[in-house]
């Protein structure tokens, strides 16, 4: 897992703008903090920054290779799970390997079977590569979005890098953001893929790749959910998923650094434990297992439609049942808003506030004991997990799942903003535009039409929401977080498995409890779906209320001009903390949020 940025461009030479290179991968030394390098031509300039998990001495990047007269370099983040069977068929076809890193495999992959090459790789990747022979360079992107790969083109060049912060490092891109990048600011999981909220920044897509040469810029789709009937039972469908789950966990095992994974009682982080627990338990080893939980909240939690119940006592009850190393981390929440701008400088945009704080803290401490984690990110998506699923079977919302109940979006944006950008029409053309792209399966009417609506919005909205901020919290502590339920033949598989397997025994994700039920204690099984845990305690939401009326009061505030002061004051006095039955980020330590973004990147608004 790394940091890799580069700048083409076919005018001038790139090769004596070294010194702005170092500056753009500097910006992501927190990714990769076990190395560095650049590589340097008239044309294209390569940056990289190494987080070491696999062959420690040997995979060393920007790398280079030649083949048949062919020489391509690359510089890669991520991880290749397939590495070995493919490092076998290349040696098949004659090719001869100095290391033993994925890297390498990934590059020689290329001389092999040129762009074609990403539909060959299992694993969470984006990586760029330049064919130094056709002067091509290729962008990619792997197939959920697990990595990611920004990019801004300009008249005569590109710049792109793993993180906007990469780009900003170069004077040829001036962050500004307008109407378009705003609903995104305001908004939660309904970013157009491709979109990144700066104006002229642009991300590329998953499952998608972006090549340049000098005719021009190419964008190919090479992976795309294909809707056809599930034939198999739901005694097949189980063992599928059960063989589905046990090879990806071995594969996400493999790494040269100490691992660990996540644990929140839940069914989904409980089952990649148990799993892990078992493979390691056959190689001789232990489990190191995580949570996060807050100081006071035995009094201070409250359930919501999110959060039905306290992790601690099935944490307890899993660690117990497979006997993992385990580490409690708590958190005291008042001290939560001291980090808010740090998860800003994290994510390069606003975010949502305690839940992002609390998910870096937690990573902070992981990170003090292992390299590598894995999470339970993308189970909810592909099977079904999140309340508002079931809702939606009941009655559709004709919305964002995730957003019911939200009225009134633009309440708390200035009268000035207003007139410029009316965010409920936008939300409305949004969702019209996510649900013209569903790979729609010929006769398929009523409940089940609209399920695979909702798997779809999730699947291309709100996890990559989930999967960016995973990313951003962990990387900006140099912790790689794998993800085993977003590996893609899962997905695929699960994509066209109806509602009412993966709903089994009348219970969200009940294919998923059927599949894994041996595995763990009866009430994790049965366990219902609890969101990650935030801060509650009365002393963080008088510190934020605080806060917010500080800015308020505060005439050099660059977000005052954008919100809607009269609006925010009744939240500042009252128990209303936000609106809306699921998702909503609460608005005051939005405005937070939203202020400490446009002072730490200077961003100019424009209407």
């Amino acid at each position: 897992m790394c940091g890799i940025a580069g700048w083409l461009d076919w005018h001038r030479d790139v090769a004596a703008e070294a010194a702005t290179v170092r500056a753009m991968t500097e910006t992501m030394a927190c990714r990769g903090p076990d190395g560095d390098g650049l590589w340097l031509s008239p044309r294209l300039a390569f940056g990289h920054r190494r987080l070491a998990v696999i062959d420690i001495e040997g995979g060393a990047q920007p790398m280079a290779a030649e083949r048949d007269g062919a020489e391509a370099v690359l510089t890669f983040s991520g991880e290749i799970y397939n590495f070995r069977e493919l490092r076998t068929e290349l040696t098949g076809y004659g090719h001869a390997f100095r290391t033993r890193s994925d890297t390498e495999v990934l590059l020689r992959a290329y001389l092999q079977w040129g762009e074609d090459v990403v539909s060959r790789l299992n694993g969470m990747f984006a990586f760029a590569i330049w064919d130094r022979r056709t002067e091509t360079l290729l962008l990619a992107r792997d197939r959920l979005g697990i990595k990611p790969l920004y990019y801004h083109e300009y008249e005569g060049g590109l710049l792109f890098g793993s993180e906007p912060k990469a780009l900003l490092a170069n004077d040829l891109f001036v962050p500004e953001v307008d109407p378009d990048g705003l609903v995104d600011v305001f908004s939660v999981a309904a970013k157009r893929p491709g979109d990144a909220v700066f104006r002229g920044l642009r991300e590329v897509r998953p499952g998608w790749t972006v090549r340049l040469d000098r005719s021009g810029t190419h964008h190919r789709r090479y992976w795309a959910l294909e809707s056809r009937p599930h034939t198999d039972s739901p005694e097949q469908t189980i063992a599928t998923i059960r063989g589905l789950l046990e090879d990806t966990v071995a594969r996400q095992l493999v790494s040269d650094v100490p691992l660990g994974a996540l644990l929140s009682g839940g069914l989904d982080s409980s089952v990649l434990c148990a799993l892990a627990a078992e493979q390691l338990a056959g190689q001789g080893g232990k489990l190191n297992t995580y949570s996060v939980d807050f100081a006071g909240a035995d009094t201070d939690f409250k359930a919501d439609a999110l959060h039905v119940s306290r992790d601690a006592p099935y944490v307890a009850a899993v660690v117990d049942h497979l006997a993992t190393d385990h580490t409690d981390v708590i958190l005291d929440a008042p001290s939560l808003l001291g980090e808010l701008a740090t998860t800003v400088a994290a994510r390069d945009i606003p975010g949502v506030g305690d839940l992002d704080v609390s998910l870096y803290l937690l990573f902070r401490e992981v990170r003090r004991h292992t390299t590598v984690a894995l999470s339970g990110e993308g189970a909810d998506d592909i099977f079904g997990g999140y309340p508002w699923f079931a809702a939606e079977a009941a009655r559709d919302s004709g919305n964002f799942p995730w957003s019911a109940g939200i009225t009134n979006r633009g309440a708390m944006l200035s009268a000035d903003l207003r007139a410029h950008l009316d965010l409920d029409a936008a939300m409305a053309d949004r969702y019209a535009e996510a649900v013209a792209e569903v790979p729609r399966l010929p006769g398929e009417q009523g409940v089940d039409r609209r399920m695979r609506e909702v798997f779809h919005l999730q699947i291309t909205r709100f996890l990559p929401f989930l999967l960016d901020r995973k990313d951003r919290m962990s990387m900006r502590l140099g912790l790689e977080v794998r993800v085993p339920f977003c590996d893609h033949r899962l997905v695929e598989y699960l994509w066209n498995v109806p509602w009412s397997i993966k709903r089994l025994g009348g219970q969200e994700k009940g294919v998923l409890r059927e599949a894994t039920a041996d595995l763990l204690p009866e009430q994790v099984v049965r366990r219902p779906k609890s969101g990650f845990p935030f801060g509650q305690s009365p002393e963080y939401l008088t510190a934020i209320r605080d806060a917010v009326r500080d800015l308020l009061g505060d005439p050099s505030s660059p977000a005052r001009p954008l919100l809607n002061a009269d609006a925010l004051r009744p939240l500042l006095d009252g128990d209303v903390w936000s609106t809306g039955t699921y998702s909503p980020p609460p608005w005051l330590p939005r405005a937070l949020l939203l202020d400490a973004w446009l002072r730490r990147y200077r961003v100019r608004v424009r209407w």
